[in-house]
């Protein structure tokens, strides 16, 4: 059976530590925050199944992130934070927060709230899948696509086409392949229906300052990543 992910966003390396073994014993796989500039990439990348957010975080606060992980994703949020007035724990949960723990607190009780969060989440629904490639997030459950702070809305075939680039990120995908994935029982593509459609995403992400994610190689097929 796979482990809950729980993903760790707290500044005090202390704190972190301390929860992360706590955590860890219990037999959830943990992951803490390394670069609080590029916390929604890491989530993707980390694809949790719960969130504990402190607030006061270098760059951006935990409002702030948790705002940005709720464009992408419903999994659920904790907030753990000292800064416990009515007016925090209000805006917590105005951005999405589900629950909200004061520091200090006992390990036992941070723990006892998880699993009975991570219990009545995900007895009724599933996790919004995601995936990422260095900030470029794909979400899975609306065909949307979040780069540089803006969320672009796909049409299907653009959205396949990012889903098996980024699935492959970093090698090369032949055309025939994402014909295929295009391809929606009787609606056959062609090589010029691609062509069309690959131009068409491309000037979309442009309009984002992300258009050098997507790369042609000549022979090969398109790819996302390093050439």
């Amino acid at each position: 059976m796979e482990k809950y992910r729980i993903f760790i966003v707290e500044d005090d390396t202390i704190i972190a530590g301390e929860m992360s073994s706590y955590l860890a014993r219990w037999g959830y796989d943990v992951a803490c925050a390394r670069d609080f500039k590029e916390i929604l990439a890491e989530f993707a990348a980390f694809k949790p199944h719960l969130v504990l957010l402190d607030i006061g975080l270098p760059f951006y606060n935990g409002h702030y992130w948790c705002g940005q992980i709720r464009q992408i994703s419903q999994v659920p949020v904790i907030f753990v934070s000292s800064a416990s007035d009515n007016m925090n724990i209000v805006m917590a949960v105005n951005m999405g927060g589900d629950d909200f723990v004061a520091k200090p607190f006992e390990l036992e009780v941070l723990s006892a709230k998880v699993q009975a969060l991570l219990r009545r989440t995900y007895t009724f629904r599933n996790q919004t899948e995601v995936c990422e490639y260095k900030g470029l997030i794909l979400d899975l459950s609306d065909a949307s696509l979040l780069v540089n702070g803006q969320k672009l809305e796909l049409t299907k075939n653009e959205f396949r086409i990012l889903q098996i680039l980024l699935e492959n990120a970093g090698q090369p995908v032949a055309r025939e392949a994402i014909m295929k994935r295009l391809w929606d029982n009787d609606c056959f593509v062609d090589d010029n229906t691609l062509t069309v459609n690959m131009t068409r995403l491309r000037k979309k992400m442009e309009s984002v300052q992300a258009a050098e994610y997507i790369h042609t190689r000549k022979g090969l097929g398109y790819m996302i990543g390093e050439v």
